[in-house]
């Protein structure tokens, strides 16, 4: 009886989490077609990246004209956090065979987190499957929302919608600042280095420099 409950609570969780998370896909689409990104070309960074921090910044850099392997390395450095996040849910999953290159792709920031706050193992696997399945259907539904929204606006930069990637990466971050002393010492470190290189590099450069700053502190 309190295993289903268990579980129950999960699927609370999970369902919240990625609807709540998932609206965020119209700021990515509307970030995208900013950039300029075609509406395919969101669409299938959304269905293929499935991480909304290195979706934002691979825009970004590309909305302010950096080069696009720049771009995608800066997106590739900061998913790699994602890596980690399997090696913990490895085992809790117990996930295996072909549905294990799935399950991978499902590994990010919001099922982590809800795939941890369970109790026993029956309840964090029901909160991973049910936080990864609305959050991908509602991310990409919004994304393509929001590209094609945005297309139809002309010049999207005119209503200051340039802005919304940023914003919304802020936003994404500013609750993990704010709960350690630890990362803000990191955001600041990487935010210096990242200023101070910018006259001097392409965008996204700057992005991959800044990481040198992260290691550096997180081994002092």
């Amino acid at each position: 009886m309190q295993q289903t409950t268990h579980r129950s609570a999960a699927l609370r969780d999970g369902l919240g989490v990625g609807l709540a998370v998932g609206l965020s896909g119209l700021a990515f689409g509307a970030a995208a077609i900013t950039a300029g990104l075609s509406v395919p070309q969101a669409c299938v960074l959304s269905l293929l990246a499935f991480t909304g921090a290195s979706q934002f910044a691979l825009a970004g850099a590309v909305g302010a004209g950096g080069d696009l392997m720049a771009a995608a390395a800066g997106a590739l450095l900061l998913g790699g956090r994602n890596t980690l996040y399997g090696l913990r849910l490895a085992d809790l999953l117990n996930v295996r065979g072909p549905r294990r290159l799935l399950a991978a792709h499902g590994v990010i920031d919001e099922t982590t987190a809800v795939t941890l706050a369970q109790p026993d193992e029956p309840s964090a696997r029901t909160g991973f499957v049910t936080t990864f399945a609305s959050l991908y259907v509602a991310w990409n539904l919004t994304t393509l929302a929001g590209a094609v929204g945005t297309s139809f606006l002309g010049d999207p930069r005119v209503l200051g919608l340039d802005a919304v990637g940023p914003a919304t990466f802020l936003a994404i971050l500013w609750p993990r600042l704010a709960a350690s002393g630890r990362l803000r010492v990191l955001a600041v470190a990487g935010a210096a280095v990242a200023l101070a290189a910018s006259p001097f590099f392409p965008p996204g450069v700057p992005v991959l420099l800044s990481a040198v700053a992260v290691l550096v502190v997180m081994v002092r």
